[in-house]
């Protein structure tokens, strides 16, 4: 039999393999360095906003992903719960990203909208006040804690480097917009509306006397799946 040669031979056996798997690394890998780029460019999505921003380093501090993942796959049961499966470009600002890899709580990849900002206030001071049988702790000192601003501008400047589009009048403008978004009563709202499109604004825990981490979290909350306009939305390719 023609493939004993192997079978019999250890030596060969093992180059075998090897050639076999650099076929099929190099039928994976070549074409990609064909392309310029390998993320569907997807209108609607935009660097987070500085509010935002502060709210996912919190929400990655405090561990979120280890019980919430932000990933829609692409099934027909979570599809139905959840909407959208997730696109590679909502993803394309994280750094890192958050899909996660378990679910103690639901996915949070589409929860933008969702609720109120009173109901997330609720949920994140005392969680078994609106969902009795979750077992997720409460954070009551994200709504005691004033949130840390001053180095938001060095935040987006490092994200550039590795390749988030802020612009220069974005950086410049980085703590005066936080503090637009955080109120929404002051500052240029329409200046804020222009740098960072669909950017919910307002009073995110009730206290407008302050701008707290618990602000900075649920403004990060209620942007999430709600950039892209799945209503208009058609993929480049179809890959059924």
């Amino acid at each position: 039999m023609k493939h004993e040669i192997f079978e019999t031979n250890v030596i060969i056996l093992a180059v075998g393999i090897l050639i076999t798997v650099a076929i099929g690394g190099l039928v994976q890998l070549v074409p990609l360095y064909t392309m310029e780029q390998t993320i569907e460019k997807v209108d609607g999505m935009r660097p987070y906003t500085p509010l935002e921003l502060a709210g996912r380093n919190i929400y990655v501090r405090e561990g979120c992903y280890t019980c919430h993942s932000q990933q829609v796959r692409p099934f027909r049961d979570e599809v139905e719960r959840y909407g959208h499966y997730s696109l590679a470009a909502e993803s394309m600002y994280d750094h890192p990203f958050q899909w996660g890899s378990k679910r103690t709580g639901p996915d949070l990849a589409r929860v933008g909208g969702k609720y109120s900002n009173d109901w997330h206030v609720a949920h994140m001071i005392d969680p078994r006040s609106i969902v009795p049988e979750s077992v997720m702790p409460g954070y009551p000192f994200l709504a005691e804690n004033d949130l840390d601003v001053d180095d938001i501008a060095d935040h987006l400047k490092t994200l550039r480097i590795v390749g988030v589009p802020y612009t220069d009048d974005q950086i410049a403008a980085a703590a005066e917009d936080l503090a637009t978004q955080a109120n929404g009563e002051e500052g240029d709202t329409d200046a804020l509306m222009a740098r960072y499109p669909k950017a919910p604004i307002g009073d995110f825990d009730g206290d407008p006397s302050r701008v707290t981490e618990l602000d900075a979290l649920i403004a990060y909350m209620q942007m999430l799946g709600t950039l892209v306009d799945f209503t208009s939305y058609k993929p480049e390719m179809d890959y059924r």
